[in-house]
């Protein structure tokens, strides 16, 4: 059994109450023009659009599965572009339209092997040559909490560290060799940090950024 990776039904519901807090590195940023076309996949209600707009950045786009948040976003992020996507991963853009992409907290609400692969695949064919790619995701974590869900759903699942959260998302938290090994092939690696952040229900986590260049 492999985990499910379309989940627009708890994004619609449970998850409109959720907040999202992975922060922005505007160092990562710095060297963009103002007009670069950018894209904010699984933006969720627009956080991250949102702070780059205010960064000055004039081509902001955010693209998610669920329209409520979608709704939201729209609404309270009027600087940016938000698109539902109506045929996940697949954005309904050209072969290199965006200069840099942003992954935020989107690979741990995409628990599937292949479905990860066809999104890292998707980032790769819309950004251009050399374009950047930001990613922030959990790491898995070492406390006993989170160790011990790891355990109960790895048989469900069929693999370690993905679970069920008590509000039914289905999630996953990475080793650094997943993920390396999930851009290696389309991406080049540029920066990296570790840092603290807060889950969506408000718990503290470890989590890791990526900055990277589509090869």
């Amino acid at each position: 059994m492999t985990a499910p990776d379309d989940q627009t039904a708890y994004w619609n519901s449970t998850g409109t109450t959720k907040t999202f807090g992975h922060p922005l590195n505007p160092a990562w940023t710095a060297g963009l023009a103002r007009d670069a076309a950018l894209l904010d996949y699984g933006c969720g209600y627009g956080r991250l659009a949102g702070e780059l707009a205010a960064l000055g950045f004039t081509d902001v786009e955010g693209v998610d599965v669920a329209p409520e948040l979608v709704a939201r976003a729209r609404a309270e992020q009027p600087a940016a572009r938000f698109t539902v996507l109506a045929d996940p991963p697949r954005i309904g853009r050209p072969d290199a339209a965006y200069d840099a992409a942003f992954l935020f907290a989107v690979l741990t609400c995409v628990p599937d092997d292949a479905a990860q692969q066809a999104l890292v695949a998707e980032l790769h064919r819309v950004l251009r040559p050399g374009g950047l790619l930001q990613v922030s995701d959990y790491l898995l974590q070492p406390d006993e909490r989170n160790r011990e869900r790891y355990r109960r759903f790895e048989a469900r699942y069929g693999r370690h560290g993905v679970f069920e959260t008590s509000d039914g998302a289905v999630c996953r938290h990475h080793t650094r060799e997943r993920l390396d090994g999930l851009f290696a092939p389309l991406f080049e690696p540029v920066d990296e940090r570790e840092l603290a952040v807060l889950t969506m229900s408000g718990r503290p986590a470890v989590a890791t950024q990526l900055l990277l260049t589509r090869r």
